[in-house]
């Protein structure tokens, strides 16, 4: 009985220790340079409807359930998904717009587990034809999920959703007269 009460203590010590030492917060960006105007770019970029042309989660389920309220492009607008294992379920909303700036959004994760972000699209002027887009997202970590961040790379994670999704956008923006 000693050993056993010996062995719940170590674990639970071993418990607040990593949670001590864990993440408490996370952020993702990823930049590319779009040969585009930045009005043209940021009028884009604020519809989120338009996200269906270039969002990487769109291409892993074609299938996915998607409503919206509000109007799209300003603030109070709200995607909602519902797909598959990769994509899962969840809802953005935009909180805020600063025009030809940034926008601002909370995303809440629903499945395959509960979250929330703040994601962000920024763009700034290059020169007259060419825009910086940068996507990011930053959240986080409550316990206990922060200590399986000691074991995940939330940058390496989605990082190269961000790339595919900027690759995808400046695609399809330079194909736009």
């Amino acid at each position: 009985m000693e050993i056993f009460l010996y062995v719940i203590i170590g674990i639970a010590l071993i418990i607040v220790i990593l949670g001590l030492i864990a993440p408490k917060g996370y952020e993702v960006n990823r930049s590319i340079i779009i040969n585009k105007g930045l009005h043209d770019t940021f009028q884009y970029l604020k519809f989120f409807r338009n996200q269906d042309q270039w969002s990487p989660w769109k291409k892993k389920d074609p299938k996915m359930i998607q409503t919206y309220d509000g109007v799209d492009g300003e603030v109070g607008f709200v995607c909602r998904w519902l797909g598959n294992k990769e994509v899962g379920e969840g809802e953005q909303e935009i909180l805020s717009i600063i025009e030809n700036e940034s926008i601002d959004t909370q995303l809440r994760f629903l499945k395959p587990w509960k979250s929330e972000s703040i994601g962000h699209l920024v763009v700034d002027k290059v020169d007259e034809g060419h825009t910086m887009v940068t996507w990011g997202f930053t959240g986080k970590n409550k316990f206990p999920i922060s200590i399986f961040m000691l074991f995940m790379n939330m940058d390496k994670a989605v990082g190269k959703d961000f790339e595919e999704g900027l690759s995808n956008l400046k695609q399809v923006l330079e194909q736009k007269e």
